[in-house]
């Protein structure tokens, strides 16, 4: 399963950069996320409750953020286990300047298993395309929470 998104941050490049590999805001951005420790140097196990129309689980996931160019671009590793299926995916994140705002294109494939890859592409993809949407716009909220608090001296 090939999945392409983009998504547009109303945050400069190096703001975006500096916060979408912090941990907490990985952690508060994540949907369903259950648990979310760092294991060692950008490797992260994580539990997610999984919920996408009629596909309902807990999944353990292992994710791992591969830093590839410096301010434009991050691989996501992830393998991940739940009681219908496993996944296993990669995603590369391209960060660019867009006129005082940062785009960001996503471009991840997946490999399914299981009950889970029964539940059919077009489900997966649509339930893909929402988490994302999701989790991007959850990121920008935390990251614009964390500027407010930084300015604020907490």
């Amino acid at each position: 399963m090939k999945i392409v998104y983009d998504y547009t941050f109303a945050l400069p490049r190096n703001v975006v950069w500096k916060y979408i590999k912090d941990e907490n805001v990985l952690r508060s951005s994540l949907p369903g996320c259950k648990s979310f420790i760092e294991t060692s140097k950008d490797v992260y196990q994580a539990q997610l409750a999984v919920n996408m129309g009629p596909i309902q689980d807990l999944f353990s996931l292992e994710i791992r953020l591969n830093e590839m160019k410096s301010s434009s671009l991050i691989q996501l590793q992830a393998k991940g286990t739940g009681n219908i299926g496993e996944i296993v995916g990669i995603a590369d994140l391209f960060i660019k300047d867009l006129q005082g705002t940062t785009k960001l294109n996503c471009q991840a494939e997946a490999q399914v298993t299981g009950a889970l890859a029964l539940a059919g592409q077009r489900v997966l993809e649509g339930g893909a395309n929402k988490g994302l949407e999701s989790f991007f716009q959850i990121v920008e909220k935390e990251i614009k929470r964390k500027l407010y608090m930084h300015r604020r001296g907490r």
